[in-house]
């Protein structure tokens, strides 16, 4: 098998090699979205793949680790847009039992308040133990309040791109989002900031 086209510098490889040199950075990228070991690890096969018919096209503006992520983060896309067409809107979008009555009062005020969390948001992204522990909270959402979810806070995409990818309105996608981040940041305040884990 000959080398990608662009690629025959020192430091780049051979696609033979791909699976060595990014296959675990590839499944944890698509697991901190998706939550699904299996599916994670489906979709960076089908990135390689992917990856093995477009390689005449590469040509190495891009680190070849950048160019396999943005092939996965397009098979991921694809998955919410089809995910999306099957979820008919509002179903599974309801919190946990009690509903917002978990987190709210009667007047709308929380009932507990949410911790302060304090510390460098950066820093904690860089700990391997966060971001499982965000891995995980993400794998406990529906996929429509876990699809909406990353893709504007992990992936940064814009609303009206996010509505096109899920198929849902403006409206619905602030009540998606506004639930999904409720029920994020409760996870992430009983398993990490509330626990030893958070004094890392």
């Amino acid at each position: 098998m000959r080398y990608i086209t662009g690629m025959a510098t020192p430091g780049t490889s051979d696609p033979r090699a791909w699976v060595d040199l990014h296959g675990d950075v590839l499944v944890r990228y698509a697991m901190l979205r998706l939550g699904d070991p299996h599916l994670s690890e489906d979709l960076v096969q089908e990135t390689f793949l992917a990856a093995l018919k477009a390689r005449d096209t590469f040509k190495g503006a891009s680190s070849e680790r950048t160019w396999l992520v943005g092939i996965l983060k397009h098979k991921i896309f694809d998955y919410y847009r089809q995910k999306g067409r099957e979820i008919p809107v509002g179903e599974g979008e309801s919190l946990q039992p009690g509903g917002e009555a978990t987190f709210f009062n009667q007047d709308g005020m929380w009932k507990d308040g949410p911790e302060e969390w304090g510390g460098d948001p950066a820093a904690l992204f860089g700990k391997k133990e966060f971001l499982a522990q965000v891995t995980k909270c993400v794998s406990g959402l529906t996929p429509r309040l876990a699809h909406a979810f990353t893709l504007r806070e992990i992936d940064g995409q814009e609303s009206k791109e996010i509505c096109k990818v899920l198929g849902v309105s403006e409206t619905n996608l602030w009540v998606i989002l506004h639930r999904a981040r409720m029920l994020m940041r409760r996870c992430l305040e009983i398993h990490w900031f509330g626990g030893d884990a958070g004094k890392r």
